[in-house]
């Protein structure tokens, strides 16, 4: 089904086959997710590591040690030398990187959220677009084999018509200085978790019409803990996220003729179970390697190579609707950050 999609992406923009050059890939900030990247690009064919820049410099000479790449003095610096843009740094900041990586003409896919609020967000999408540059949202669960496996298996032995998700994560020990935990930096479970569970009820629902949230906010400002109720084109969603109690992170979709468990952790799949009316049931097992970041990787390589600007996985549009459920349960919070003020 991708396949399909960036054939058409390809054929939409007057290109047949691949282009043969490799992709450059540069690296802003230099922490786990950063590392989990460019370790995934060891399983994503015709492509280099360019090189890394942080604001620390010290942390971006001990990236590039460990992953055979070089630290670049500044980030301008390191735009000169790259096809594309991988933004590993917190949500408060992805802004900023983004914008001057458009302007330079390079290419981004940036870690999940890709932007703190709708606003920001669409003003990413039109700066993007104004370049002609490729802008993705780095949201994995879709590319794995996986979730692949399922959309197929449930196109040719289908659940009936899905109308209800339930998916939820809750973390109780993450330590106490963990970027989550900073409402300065965009902090908070529905920013750094609820995202992705906003995304499995968009897939399979469509867009959101009413949000209802319950939640609290914990000793630092962020919100600690949440719970949404969400009506949707297509059905309704129950998602949870957390980062003060201990939640299984499995996912769960009901049809009319059946229901599916994807297994924890959901959001980074290798199996799940699916139940039909009268007792039939399917087991899924689809192992994933590289860490997982890879597939969604090669996937924005593929639009790339393509031509293309937006992904026919994770457009703008599913972008915009994802971060417009985290507006709406921020909204009944009211939750804010610093940098949001006037």
């Amino acid at each position: 089904m991708i396949t399909a999609k960036i054939e058409e992406s390809r054929r939409q923009n007057g290109l047949d086959s691949y282009a043969s050059r490799s992709i450059r890939w540069g690296i802003v900030g230099a922490g786990h997710i950063a590392a989990r990247f460019a370790e995934g690009l060891g399983f994503v064919p015709n492509v280099t590591l360019a090189g890394v820049w942080a604001r620390r410099d010290a942390q971006a000479e001990e990236f590039a040690r460990k992953h055979g790449t070089r630290a670049y003095p500044s980030f301008d610096n390191l735009l000169d030398d790259i096809d594309a843009l991988y933004i590993a740094t917190l949500q408060d900041s992805h802004s900023h990187y983004a914008t001057r990586a458009f302007s330079a003409g390079r290419a981004v896919l940036c870690e999940k959220p890709a932007a703190v609020s709708a606003r920001e967000l669409r003003h990413l999408q039109d700066a993007a677009k104004a370049s002609n540059v490729l802008f993705m949202e780095a949201m994995k669960p879709p590319f794995y084999p996986l979730f692949q496996k399922l959309t197929e298996h449930l196109t040719k032995d289908p659940i009936g018509n899905i109308a209800f998700v339930r998916a939820g994560c809750s973390i109780a020990d993450a330590p106490a200085d963990h970027p989550s935990f900073k409402l300065e930096r965009g902090g908070g479970a529905l920013l750094n978790i609820g995202i992705y569970e906003a995304f499995l009820a968009v897939r399979f629902l469509g867009k959101a019409i009413k949000v209802q949230t319950l939640g609290r906010l914990g000793r630092t400002g962020v919100d600690s803990f949440a719970s949404l109720n969400i009506q949707h084109e297509n059905g309704i969603a129950q998602i949870f996220c957390g980062l003060d109690l201990d939640g299984k992170g499995d996912a769960f979709l009901a049809g009319t003729k059946g229901s599916v468990t994807i297994h924890e952790n959901w959001w980074n799949p290798c199996r799940a179970t699916v139940h039909y009316l009268g007792g039939r049931t399917v087991e899924l097992h689809e192992p994933f390697e590289g860490g997982g970041l890879n597939y969604e990787t090669a996937h924005f390589c593929d639009v790339l190579r393509s031509g293309g600007i937006e992904s026919p996985v994770i457009s703008h549009e599913m972008s915009m609707q994802m971060i417009a459920i985290i507006d709406a349960a921020r909204a009944e919070m009211r939750l804010t950050y610093p940098f949001e003020a006037g």
